[in-house]
C-alpha cells in the first residue's frame, strides 16, 4: 500500500492488516480476538458511506465473547485494492452476488470454512442476507442491520414480471410530479454526477460527512421513523431529505441544513472529529464511486437477473434485525420489514429497536448492539 496512508488510530486489541489473493481483491481487514487459536468467527460487513472502520466501537466486546471478529473494507472501499473506481465499467464486479462471494473468499482466506455469523450494516445487510441465503453451510446465522432483507425476486408461474416494485422510471416520474419536485436518492447515487458532488461539495468533504452523518443519527431531531403504507411518491415524500431529495439538490446540498453546531459536534462521543477525519481521509483517497457502483448494479438488469436463480428461496439459518429506533431506513421499502419476519427468514429470532440511536447503530449504541448479538449467539 501507499506509504503516504496514515495509521487508522485503533483502540488497543484492533490490528488492520491486508489479506491478499481474495476473489482478485487484496482485502484490508480490521479484525479482534485474534491471538487465540480456533475461535469461531464473525465477519462483519459496512454500508455506504462507511468503512471495516465503522466496526471499531464493538469488535472488542465481540471478542472478550470469545470470537475471532473480522471487518473487512469491501470491494469499492478503503485500503482494499483490486477494485476500479470508474463509472464507465462493468457493474457485475459490484453485484450483490459478487460481494457476496467476496465475503466467502475472505473467510477461506483466513482459514476458516465457517461463521458463527455474518453481520451486515446499511447495504452491508443485503450482502449479509445473500450470504446466508446462498451459503448457509458457511454462514450459519445472519444479523441484518438498519437494512430488511425483503427476499430474493418473487417469480410466479405464468407471470412474466413483479409488480410488487414501482418500475424505477414510474417511480422517478411520480416523485417528479410531487408539488415539491423530489427524487430518490439511490436514483442519485447511480447518476454519473453524484461522485464528483460529494467530493467537491461546497461545505468541503470533511463537514459534508459530518452532516450526512448527523442527519441519519438520533442526535437530528427530524428523524421520527414512521411505519409507510406503500412504495407511492407521496408516502416516500414523507422520508427526510437524505432519503427523497428535492430534485434540484445534490446530496451536499441536501444535508447542509442538518449541518450540527459546534456545540453538537464537541458532545458527539460516537463520532469525534478525530474518528471523522479517518472516513474524510481515506474517501479523499479513494472517492466515492466504488461505493456508488453497488447502488448502479442495483439497477442494472442484466446483473440484477443472476439474482432470479435464487427466486423464492429463504433464508433458513437463524436470523436477528438490529437497527436505531431513530432510523428511517427499517421503513424506506415499504413492506420489507414485515416480510423480513413473516417470509424471508424462516428462523426469524426477533427485531431490536434500539433507543438512542439512528442509522449508525454500531457506533451510537454500540454496548447495547454488541450485548444483543452476544445473546443471539450464545442462545441461537
Amino acid at each position: 500500500m501507499p506509504q503516504a496512508i496514515a495509521p487508522l488510530g485503533l483502540p488497543d486489541g484492533i490490528r488492520s492488516r491486508v489479506v491478499d489473493g481474495v476473489n482478485g481483491l487484496s482485502v484490508h481487514i480490521l479484525e479482534a480476538g485474534f491471538s487465540a487459536p480456533a475461535r469461531p468467527l464473525l465477519l462483519l460487513l459496512h454500508g455506504f458511506p462507511e468503512l471495516a472502520y465503522s466496526w471499531r466501537r464493538v469488535m472488542l466486546p465481540l471478542a472478550e465473547a470469545g470470537f475471532h471478529v473480522v471487518a473487512p473494507d469491501q470491494r469499492g472501499y478503503g485500503r482494499t485494492t483490486g477494485w476500479q473506481p470508474d463509472f464507465d465499467q462493468s457493474l457485475r464486479p459490484f453485484s450483490v452476488l459478487r460481494l457476496a462471494a467476496d465475503a466467502l473468499a475472505v473467510v477461506y482466506a483466513l482459514g476458516h470454512d465457517k461463521v458463527s455469523a455474518v453481520i451486515g450494516h446499511d447495504f452491508g445487510s443485503p450482502v449479509a442476507a445473500w450470504c446466508a441465503l446462498t451459503r448457509p453451510d458457511v454462514f450459519t446465522r445472519v444479523v441484518l442491520m438498519s437494512a430488511p432483507f425483503a427476499g430474493p425476486p418473487n417469480l410466479v408461474p405464468g407471470a412474466t414480471a413483479s409488480a410488487a416494485l414501482q418500475p424505477r422510471e414510474a417511480l422517478e416520474a411520480a416523485l417528479a410530479a410531487l408539488p415539491v419536485p423530489r427524487k430518490h436518492y439511490q436514483h442519485y447515487f447511480s447518476t454519473r454526477a453524484a461522485n464528483t458532488d460529494m467530493m467537491q461539495a461546497p461545505q468541503g468533504l470533511a463537514n459534508f460527512l459530518r452532516a450526512y452523518f448527523h442527519s441519519k443519527s438520533a442526535d437530528w431531531a427530524g428523524n421520527q421513523p414512521v411505519r409507510l403504507h406503500d412504495g407511492s411518491a407521496a408516502q416516500l415524500s414523507r422520508m427526510p431529505a437524505y432519503y427523497i431529495m428535492e430534485q434540484t439538490k445534490t446530496m451536499p446540498e441536501s444535508v447542509a441544513p442538518m449541518m450540527p453546531d459546534l456545540a453538537t459536534i464537541a458532545g458527539c462521543t460516537w463520532l469525534p472529529d478525530h474518528e471523522l477525519d479517518v472516513y474524510a481521509a481515506e474517501f479523499r483517497r479513494t472517492g466515492f464511486q466504488g461505493g456508488l457502483n453497488w447502488y448502479r448494479a442495483r439497477y442494472d438488469a442484466d446483473v440484477t437477473a443472476d439474482e432470479k436463480l435464487y427466486a423464492n428461496r429463504t433464508i433458513d439459518v437463524p436470523a436477528l434485525f438490529i437497527a436505531g429506533e431513530a432510523d428511517w431506513g427499517v421503513h424506506q421499502v415499504p413492506g420489507a420489514f414485515e416480510r423480513m419476519q413473516t417470509t424471508s427468514c424462516r428462523q426469524f429470532a426477533g427485531s431490536h429497536l434500539i433507543e438512542g440511536a439512528g442509522h449508525w447503530v454500531m457506533q451510537e449504541q454500540p454496548a447495547h448492539v454488541a450485548a444483543t448479538i452476544v445473546e443471539f449467539l450464545k442462545s441461537a
